[in-house]
């Protein structure tokens, strides 16, 4: 019996020898593994701006905060009190939640010894400023007990605006916009923070500072101009709703660069409410319908087989190909047509026809004309989820013998917004085909880290002679064909109308109509194009003229008002340095002018005749002449004065009296004005002025 306890004993000792000394570091890792793990501590998402450095998504901070009782330096009676009064503190901060839920809370974890309570998680910045200096929690960690972990969460100061090409990042799943595209960047690196768990499976900080501090993200700037987005999603969505429509897009471009300024989706949720779901400008590749036809025209003026002047018999606006029937929207007001007026009034029998009569011994050569022009192949866009291009060729199995002059008019064939808005781009362009821009730069701190370029995708379209024949037919549509109602005397507008039946989303037996415009202006010197395209209007209106033409002039209206490099000098002075004239002098306030004229001798003349309240003045050789400026009597009819040479703080009088809204940039006199003179305006209407 001793042998056997003596051999029990010494493998007892055995045992622990062999666990304390040889696997002594595997079981002290172990039990560490299961009080300690660093935890990663999020970097600082990069903020995205849009091109006049408006947030347009950020990253806020928000904290988990927590107590540990045991950890300060009162008695049990002190605490008692203290935790009363960081109670009454607490629920007049968080007001959701009672006094006495506090302080049960506090009063439990002090009696069981518990290390950690959470107090309240999702704090803002500023509100843990203010707990800060609360009872007990303004001790802080060591002595108060007072412990928070950040976490950050994206915002959209602009909500809903260009929200789904700003995107966001998924970890399972495809990236979305500008956050998915760039999230490697946007991100930054991890750190990390050593973490103890402690009674009831909390885990809390071991240490007040970081074991490894994270690396904020780069910051990123869009083209995107805010201000012009805003527009955009308004004048869209007001179409929308009036044409109780499915879905649509609208995209602006800068004619040089490709800068994307404005890019709006909104899909329909019910009879009231529409939201950005899906971005259709670069991920909806469909059937385009008549816009499509510039495409098929400007193939054949390429290959010299058809000019402007060419004539073709449309009859009554209906033909026949085989076992299928084309016919126009309308009849047509004469039978014979010139290519001009085929592209004006959007025949689509005369466009059938014209290809067919060009290409019908080659098809293939059209496709390849189409090819050569950049068309069928993607973009290649800064951000996912571009739309795949499909322009059939006669080796495809669904070609048909009705395929080539269903292609002419828009159809059997698939292309998304923004391809079909970066081919009319380059026509504006002069033939340079530049790709869609997003991203202008990357920034880390304020400094800049990368700059993207603008990127020429095909130097040239086309000859100079197809380019010139092009933009005439553009031109022609709003003077003269289906977009007349884009016609104004302040600048011109080039563009095609387009209307499709389609299969309605998801239903492939319901067919829809598609109506779009796209386009440029202004017209002789092209700065922008733009293109508009809204889907299923269920309210009898579906022309592209009557329902997307409207948007495209709202936007482009705000536009030209608010960005006066693109407007033609209004009465320039004659006035050159070194003449032998008098000084000019301002127009405005007669009296004033007459003040400052005594003040510094120079003689005026007009005086005995001009008794009016407002005056131009203009310089001679020896002398300032005025003239009464009927000004004012101009505002009150609704008609907007030529504002030349006028102070600023007259301006600003006479036009905020009579509901403008006026912009200034720079210093001096009125040099340029954005409605230009004798144009109507309306109440509330916005004007801007340029000061030189």
């Amino acid at each position: 019996m001793y042998v056997l306890m003596s051999v029990f004993a010494i493998c007892i000792i055995t045992r622990i020898f062999i666990i304390n000394v040889g696997q002594g570091n595997m079981w002290k890792a172990r039990a560490a593994s299961l009080t300690l793990h660093n935890d990663s501590i999020e970097a600082v998402r990069g903020n995205i701006f849009d091109v006049n450095g408006s947030l347009l998504a950020t990253s806020l901070p928000y904290y988990e905060t927590g107590i540990d009782p045991l950890a300060n330096a009162y008695s049990e009676k002190d605490f008692m009190n203290a935790a009363d009064s960081l109670s009454t503190r607490l629920t007049e901060l968080f007001p959701d939640r009672n006094k006495y839920d506090y302080l049960k809370d506090l009063v439990h974890a002090w009696k069981t010894d518990d290390r950690y309570i959470v107090l309240r998680r999702n704090v803002s910045f500023k509100d843990l400023q203010t707990m800060k200096t609360f009872p007990i929690l303004r001790l802080g960690k060591y002595r108060g007990g007072f412990l928070y972990l950040q976490t950050n969460k994206r915002e959209l100061p602009f909500k809903w605006l260009a929200a789904r090409t700003i995107g966001y990042d998924r970890v399972m799943g495809k990236p979305i916009g500008l956050e998915g595209a760039y999230n490697n960047e946007l991100k930054g690196v991890s750190g990390s923070r050593l973490m103890r768990k402690i009674a009831g499976g909390v885990w809390m900080p071991v240490n007040v500072d970081n074991e490894i501090d994270p690396q904020d993200g780069m910051d990123l700037v869009s083209t995107i101009d805010i201000n012009i987005q805003d527009v955009a999603e308004h004048a869209l969505l007001t179409q929308l709703k009036a044409n109780n429509a499915s879905h649509g897009c609208a995209v602006l471009m800068e004619v040089k660069t490709g800068e994307l300024k404005a890019i709006a989706n909104l899909t329909r949720k019910d009879s009231s409410t529409y939201y950005e779901d899906f971005n259709y400008a670069i991920g909806e590749s469909r059937d385009p319908g008549s816009t499509f036809k510039l495409m098929s025209l400007m193939a054949a003026m390429e290959d010299n087989l058809i000019t402007l002047k060419d004539t073709v018999n449309v009859g009554n606006g209906s033909v026949q190909f085989y076992d299928r029937v084309i016919k126009d929207a309308h009849e047509p007001k004469q039978s014979r047509m010139s290519v001009k007026q085929v592209f004006e009034e959007s025949s689509n029998v005369g466009t059938a026809k014209l290809i067919w009569r060009s290409y019908s011994k080659n098809p293939q050569k059209f496709v390849d004309r189409l090819y050569g022009f950049g068309l069928g192949t993607p973009l290649g866009l800064q951000i996912p989820g571009e739309g795949r291009p499909r322009i059939k060729t006669t080796k495809d199995k669904d070609w048909y013998g009705t395929t080539l002059p269903w292609m002419a008019f828009g159809y059997e064939l698939n292309i998304t917004p923004m391809q079909i808005l970066t081919f009319y781009n380059a026509v504006a362009n002069n033939g340079q085909m530049v790709k869609p821009m997003m991203v202008k730069a990357l920034r880390r701190h304020g400094q800049i880290v990368k700059t993207f370029t603008t990127e020429v995708m095909n130097p040239q379209i086309c000859s100079k002679q197809t380019l010139a024949q092009a933009r005439e037919m553009l031109e022609g549509v709003v003077q003269e064909g289906t977009a007349k109602n884009l016609r104004n005397s302040v600048f011109k507008i080039a563009g095609k109308t387009g209307t499709a039946q389609t299969i309605a989303a998801g239903n492939k037996y319901e067919k829809v109509y598609q109506a779009s415009f796209v386009g440029y202006f202004p017209a002789e010197d092209p700065q922008y194009s733009c293109i508009i395209v809204i889907n299923a209007p269920s309210n009898g209106v579906y022309y592209g003229g009557a329902v997307a033409a409207p948007v495209f002039k709202e936007i482009a209206d705000k536009v030209y008002a608010t960005n006066l490099d693109i407007h033609q000098e209004v009465n320039p002075s004659s006035a050159s340095v070194g003449s032998e004239q008098m000084p000019l002098m301002r127009n405005g306030n007669r009296k004033e002018i007459e003040t400052v004229a005594k003040t510094i001798h120079i003689p005026l003349s007009g005086q005995a005749e001009t008794k009016a309240d407002w005056v131009i003045s203009s310089g001679e050789k020896s002398e300032v002449m005025l003239t009464a400026f009927d000004v004012e009597k101009q505002l009150k009819t609704g008609i907007v004065p030529n504002l030349t040479g006028m102070m600023a703080k007259d301006a600003l009088y006479l036009l905020e009296n009579n509901g403008l809204r006026v912009r200034i940039s720079g210093r001096g006199v009125v040099a340029k004005q954005s409605i230009a003179p004798g144009e109507k305006f309306n109440k509330d209407s916005q004007i801007m002025l340029e000061l030189l």
